[in-house]
Formats: structure tokens, sequence, C-alpha cells
């Protein structure tokens, strides 16, 4: 038993000894493993000590090379704009020649490689614009050579798209033939849709860009300058045989006719500008902004404009120079004129209004002062007649001063606006007449009446002609019946005149009742007033009338007797017989020898001058018209005397004849005859 115990102690007792031989192993370990330790944690120090500044170099190095890479970035965000430039610059100093191959008349039709080659172009030409303004913003100094080159290939773009829209331009602006557009009443031809597209995208870039480029305010871009010198151009010389026609077709080839309502091409001109203008202000709304539209047309129309002034200034010296036959030109040129201004404004805002007014003074002025001038032609032609017909006839003096007036009813719209701006009696009519313009100057009526103030003129032309003839009568005429007669024809002719013309409804719209005096007598004037012009026209035959009655006075004288109521017995009732008859031979019978023979006397000094004034009557050349007018007064005068003087004292020649030559139904009879 004792055996396996000591066997089990000794076991136990060596694995004891085995682990006190390993713990003093470990022991040692230990004492190596800490000393390892003491010597690393030396090392370590010392590595510490050698490893701290490397470690603050590679930090610092770190943020440098961290700002080196951002610096990298910003000079390639730097010089992006100018990489870019040079990828511009290809495109468009080598874009602009495929654009002009692709616009050429072979592709015409081709609309897409057009429309994608100029949009193409001016993208590149923004991208270049948008490089610029990045440049611009960097505000650095190394930036400036750039900026300049940038601004340079900017302008030549913009150049380039110039010479296009110029090109474009050029291609429609072949001149026409306006008269076939006129005649056919045909619009004139304006710009296809797809050049006025592509007109307004290179205004809008030109635009855009000038406003970039340019410090100043721009008014007028380049766009709109190209397109107003080349459509200008084309307006003008399609437009320029127009205007000669208008001046050739002026002249004549007699010298005393007067100008005939549309003989001059002036209104065909005028029809031309104003298709051609009306066309280009259709071309320019939808090419250029609003606020462009009337300085572009203006400049557009500016060449066209001043053709049409030099025309009209040409105009005016025919007719200043031939004043009393073609002064209807001016007329018809002022309605011409302001009819084409009011519509042009209607239609284009009134850019025009001012310079067409400006073209049309000069001939305005010539109209205003043709009024007075054709007064001082019909009194001065009346005037310096020679010799008047010496049988009463009327002259050729009225026909062609009605003529005048009567050519004149073809331009009442113009001739109203003319003499509302003179003023009633402005032209140099009769002051007298009540609304007349004083002698001292005219005033502008704004309320007048344009077909009144005519009837006024015409008015004051008749007075003036009439008066001037009466003069010329007194002085060459030797009797005032003869005088009379004058008057009264030449009077019927002009009132026939106007009654079978368009001058009734304007001078005739008056009551035919009532008379008015000549302007030469006191406190009547000449105008037509509410009665037109038929007041005057009664007032001189009445005034020619009273002067051809005149020498009737002698034999009317002769058919007055004296009766004595202080005398002795006379005849009842003035010797009246059974029935109320007057008895003749009561009657002479009464009377004493020498009262016979005065009587006689009378009826012989009765017969010798009416026979001579029925004689004169029947050989004086009278207007249809006016020979029963002279008739009926003559008869109204004579007939009532004689008869009572015949009743009374025909008994004295006893049916011989001797003395008695008319008894009342020959006396009428005769004087039926003078009608």
């Amino acid at each position: 038993m004792v055996a396996p115990r000591k066997t089990a102690f000794a076991e136990e007792s060596a694995e004891v000894e085995v682990l006190f031989a390993n713990m003093e192993k470990l022991k040692g370990l230990t004492k190596k493993i800490q000393g390892s330790l003491n010597r690393l944690e030396t090392s370590g120090k010392t590595v510490e000590d050698a490893i701290g500044p490397i470690y603050g170099n590679t930090q610092r190095l770190q943020t440098t090379n961290s700002n080196v890479d951002k610096i990298i970035d910003a000079i390639d965000r730097i010089r992006a704009p100018v990489d870019q430039r040079n990828r511009e610059e290809r495109i468009i100093r080598a874009g602009y020649v495929v654009f002009r191959i692709s616009s050429s008349p072979d592709v015409h039709h081709q609309s897409s490689p057009q429309k994608s080659g100029l949009n193409e172009y001016i993208a590149s030409l923004d991208r270049t614009t948008q490089a610029l303004a990045d440049l611009k913003q960097s505000n650095l100094r190394s930036n400036q050579q750039a900026i300049s080159e940038l601004q340079s290939l900017l302008k030549l773009g913009t150049r380039q798209l110039e010479d296009v829209s110029r090109e474009f331009l050029r291609e429609e602006s072949r001149p026409i033939e306006p008269l076939h557009y006129i005649t056919k009443q045909l619009p004139f031809p304006a710009l296809p849709q797809d050049k006025i597209s592509r007109l307004r995208l290179i205004n809008n870039y030109i635009s855009a860009s000038i406003a970039q480029l340019s410090s100043g305010d721009v008014r007028e871009t380049p766009t709109a300058k190209v397109y107003a010198d080349i459509r200008g151009e084309y307006i003008n010389v399609s437009l320029r045989n127009l205007a000669a026609a208008s001046v050739t077709t002026a002249r004549k080839t007699s010298p005393d006719a007067l100008y005939r309502q549309g003989t001059s091409g002036i209104g065909t001109y005028a029809q031309g500008l104003e298709g051609a203008w009306r066309a280009e202000y259709d071309n320019i709304c939808p090419i250029f902004a609003r606020d462009e539209w009337g300085r572009v047309y203006g400049s557009t129309c500016r060449v066209s404009l001043d053709e049409f002034g030099r025309t009209l200034n040409a105009l005016n010296e025919h007719i200043r120079a031939n004043l009393t036959t073609d002064c209807f030109l001016a007329y018809e040129i002022v309605g011409i004129v302001t009819e084409l201004s009011m519509r042009l404004d209607a239609a284009t805002g009134g850019e025009l209004k001012r310079p067409l007014g400006d073209a049309l003074r000069p001939v305005r002025d010539t109209a205003k002062a043709s009024l007075s001038k054709l007064l001082d032609d019909t009194r001065n032609r009346a005037a310096m007649l020679i010799s008047l017909p010496q049988d009463g006839a009327a002259v050729p003096v009225t026909a062609d001063a009605l003529s005048r007036l009567q050519a004149m009813t073809a331009y009442i719209g113009p001739l109203g606006s003319i003499m509302t701006s003179l003023g009633d009696g402005g032209w140099g009519g009769s002051s007298r007449r009540p609304g007349a313009a004083s002698a001292n100057g005219a005033h502008f009526d704004v309320g007048a009446d344009g077909r009144e103030l005519f009837a006024h003129y015409a008015a004051d032309t008749v007075d003036a002609l009439l008066s001037a003839l009466e003069g010329k009568a007194r002085s060459i005429l030797k009797t005032r019946s003869l005088q009379g007669v004058f008057i009264v024809n030449n009077v019927v002719v002009a009132e026939r005149m106007i009654r079978a013309s368009d001058l009734a409804p304007l001078l005739m719209s008056g009551s035919a009742g009532g008379s008015r005096p000549p302007s030469q007598q006191q406190g009547v004037g000449a105008g037509g007033g509410a009665g037109g012009i038929r007041p005057v026209l009664d007032a001189w035959r009445k005034r020619g009338v009273a002067a051809y009655s005149d020498a009737w006075r002698e034999p009317s004288s002769q058919l007055l007797d004296v009766q004595y109521t202080n005398r002795g017995a006379r005849p009842h009732s003035g010797g009246q017989g059974p029935g109320g008859v007057i008895d003749s031979t009561a009657v002479v019978k009464a009377l004493s020898s020498k009262d016979k023979d005065a009587i006689k006397e009378k009826f012989r000094n009765f017969n010798t001058s009416f026979d001579d004034l029925v004689q004169k009557h029947k050989g004086y050349k009278l207007e249809k018209e006016v020979r029963p007018l002279l008739a009926r007064e003559v008869q109204q005068v004579i007939e009532p005397l004689y008869g009572r003087f015949w009743d009374r004292y025909h008994e004295v020649d006893k049916g011989k004849g001797k003395y008695v030559k008319y008894d009342k139904n020959q006396l009428a009879a005769t004087l039926a005859s003078l009608g």
C-alpha cells in the first residue's frame, strides 16, 4: 500500500517541480519581456522624437497639395473661355462660309440646312459672348488679351451676320414695275416669311451684341441701317419713273388751256408710294423691336420721301409759272397728299405725317396764293379789254371766269381746307361782306365750312368780274341802255353756266327771293351768304335792267299829261262815257288848241323815240333769257301808260294816223315782238 502511495507522491512532486521550473522560466521570460518593453519604450520615444517633425511637415504638404489642386482648377476655369475661344473661332470663321454656301439659290427651298446653319452660327456667337462676359467678371489683368481677342471675334461675327442680312435683303430688293400692282390693285410685294424669320433672328442677336459691346446709347443698330439703306433705295429706284412721269405729264401743249384733273401722274405716283410704304411697314414690324418700328420705318422711307419732295418742288415751279391755268394741279396735289397722309397715319402710326406735310407746304402755299391771283386776273382781264361788242353781247372773259369756277368744283375738299386756313375773305374778296376777313389780314376760322367758303369765293369772283366789266362798259359803250344790255347778257351767261354744271348745288342752294345789290353799293357785300351766289346775280341783273330801262324814260315821259281841276267843266271821271269807257272825243273837244297841239307833239315824239328804241333793241345781241326779260320790263312800263294816254287822246288824230301811229293792240304786238 505504501509503495503505490509513494509513487503517487513522487509523480505529484515531479509535477510541482515542473511547475516551479516553468514558473522560473516564466519569470525569466517576464523579465525579458519587461526589458524588451523598456527598450521598446525607449526606442518609441526616440522614434517619436524623430517622426514628430516629419508628421507636421506631411500635414503642411497635404494642405499645400490641396491648395495647388484648387489653383490648378481655378487656372483651368480661367483658361476654359480661352480654350473655348479657340473652338468658337474655328466655327465662326469656317461656319460663315458653310452658311453662305447653304444660302445659295441652288438650295433655296431646302429650309432645314439654312435654318440649322444660321442657328448653329448664332449659338457659337452666343457662347463666345458668354465667354467674354466670364472673362470680364474675372477682372484679371492677364485676361485682357483674351478679352480683346474675343471682342474682335464677336465683331467679326457681327459683321458677317450684317453681310448675311445684306445679301438676304438684296435678293428680295430687285426693282419692280409699280404700275403692274397699281393698275391691278394688288398689294406691293413683301419679304418672304422665311427671310423675315432669319432677319429677325439676326437683328435680335446683333441688337443684344451691340448693347453689350457698346458703352453708350446706340439708337440705330447696324442691321437697321442696312435694312433702311437697301430697302430705301429699292423703293426709290422702283418709283423713279413715276416721279419723272408726274412732272412730264404736267406739261401742256396749249399754254392757255386749264389743267384737267388727272392729267398729271402725281396721283399714280402717290398710289405707288402708299403701296410701297405700306408693304415696308408690314416687313419692319416682325423683324425689329416695337420701339424701333418708327425709327427704322422713317429711315427706310427717307430717300423716297426726299425724291417725292423734289418732285413736288418741280411741280410747284411749273404751277407758279402757269398759276392762272395750272393752279388746279396745286389743288389736286393738296388733296392727294392730304388723303395719303391720313391713310398712312391710320395704317403706320403717323411716322410720315410731318415729313409729308413739309414736302407739301410749298405747293399748299402756292395754292393759297392762287385764290387772290385768280381774282386779280379776272379783274385785269376784264379791265384790259380793248373793245366791247357794240351789240351788247357777252364777252368770253365771263365764260373763262366761270370755267375756272367749274373746274374748282372737282377740288372742293382741298379748296375747303385751303380757304379755311385763309379765313372767310382772306383771298382778297370784299371786306364789306359780313364774316369776311378784314383787309389787314385773314383769320383762321376753325368752324368754317369749306363749301360755304367756296360759295363766298365764287360770289366774290363773279362780283369782281361784273364790277370790272361795268367799269369797262362805261368807258367804251356810249349809251346806258347798251351798257345795261351788256351787263345783263354777262349775268345770264354766268348764271347759265352755273346752273348747267356742278356749281349749281354749291352756289344756287339759297332761296330765290330778295335781291342783293352789287358790292359797289354802300354797305352790301359780294358773298353768297345763306343764299349762295343768287343774290349777287339778282343784284347785277337788276342793275343791268335798270340801266337798259333808263332809255325808255324818254317815250314814257311823252305819255304823261297834265289835267287842271280848277278850270271849267270837264267830262265826268275823265271824260268817261256810257259803260265807263273813256270818251276820247269828249276829252279832246274839251282841250284848247294849244293843248291839242301839245298832245299831238307828245304822240309824235313818242312815236319817234319808241321806234328808235325798238330798232335799237332789235339790233342788240340778246341771250335767249335776256330778250323776254327786257321785253317784259319795257312792256310793264310802256303799255299801261300808252293805253291810258291813247284812251284819252287818240281822237286828236281823228283816225288819220298822222300823229297816233299805234293803237293799243298794235303797240302790244310791237312790245311782244321785242321778246
